[in-house]
């Protein structure tokens, strides 16, 4: 159901002209059962629509402040299912709460309207029946011997608070493929798995290297797996990879990975993008 009116914040909200992740989403402000109002994204947009980790950051944000003491994430599926605008409210919803694992339901609205909608896996570790450990990349570059991303005015507006570096394999990544190291330049106030669905949906579809002419691409849906518990990284360097699987009528299939600074898978998903032009 659409969110409650809740009190007007807009001309109350400070300057966010230097506000990182963590900050925009400590500006979360509580309305009762679950509900939550947040104001002045505008740093964070990319065209008319405010970027999709951002969304998907401030989703979770609202998830654990509804219900503090959750057990690790594990696993989210989200929905981008409209615009989402720089002022808006947030509803998380449990699902199910069971011995080990809590599903949550969180619906971000914008003017009534539902514009994403993400259901977040929630579960505590236990003794496992074996075991796999996550791929490691031998073969990484550092982020500190990789160049500069050199400016381009075509990037959304919300880069600007990310530092990224050129990562492609040697003799060049493969073709649909963007490899990028990626760190915020604010990393204040953001835990380990904020900073993952913050930063995890950084680059452009693998897709936009096939595109024959420039047009505009959109993200539709994104399942993300952690995998394990999260281990520390240098700096905050993180290495991402998206890979166009399919691309044709319009749409395309990517994979999305995540590893640290030692090269150590951390995260990975699947992405279902718009084509447009």
């Amino acid at each position: 159901m659409p969110p409650a009116d809740g009190p007007d914040l807009v001309e109350t909200a400070p300057s966010e002209a230097d506000m990182g992740l963590g900050a925009l989403a400590a500006r979360l402000v509580p309305l009762g059962e679950g509900r939550f109002r947040l104001d002045g994204a505008e740093g964070w947009m990319q065209g008319r629509t405010m970027y999709g980790g951002a969304a998907a950051s401030i989703a979770y944000a609202a998830a654990i402040k509804a219900f503090p003491g959750l057990p690790p994430l594990r696993a989210a599926q989200v929905g981008f299912v409209a615009p989402v605008g720089e002022h808006l409210e947030a509803e998380a919803v449990m699902l199910r709460q069971g011995r080990s694992v809590s599903q949550i339901e969180t619906s971000l609205y914008c003017e009534g309207t539902l514009v994403q909608r993400t259901l977040w896996l929630f579960g505590a570790g236990r003794t496992s029946n074996g075991s796999i450990t996550a791929a490691r990349d031998e073969g990484l570059t550092s982020p500190e011997d990789s160049p500069n991303l050199g400016k381009n005015e075509m990037a959304p507006a919300f880069t600007a608070r990310m530092d990224l570096r050129r990562a492609d394999l040697p003799g060049g990544s493969p073709p649909g493929t963007i490899r990028r190291w990626v760190r915020f330049k604010d990393r204040s106030g953001l835990d380990p798995v904020s900073e993952l669905v913050g930063i995890g949906d950084a680059l452009p579809p693998g897709s936009a290297r096939a595109m024959e002419r420039q047009g505009p691409i959109s993200s539709i849906t994104w399942a993300l797996t952690i995998l394990g518990d999260v281990p520390p990284t240098r700096e905050g360097w993180w290495l991402l990879e998206t890979r166009s699987n399919h691309m044709g009528e319009g749409f395309s299939s990517e994979t999305l990975r995540l590893w640290n600074s030692e090269g150590v898978e951390v995260m990975r998903g699947l992405q279902s993008v718009a084509v447009f032009g």
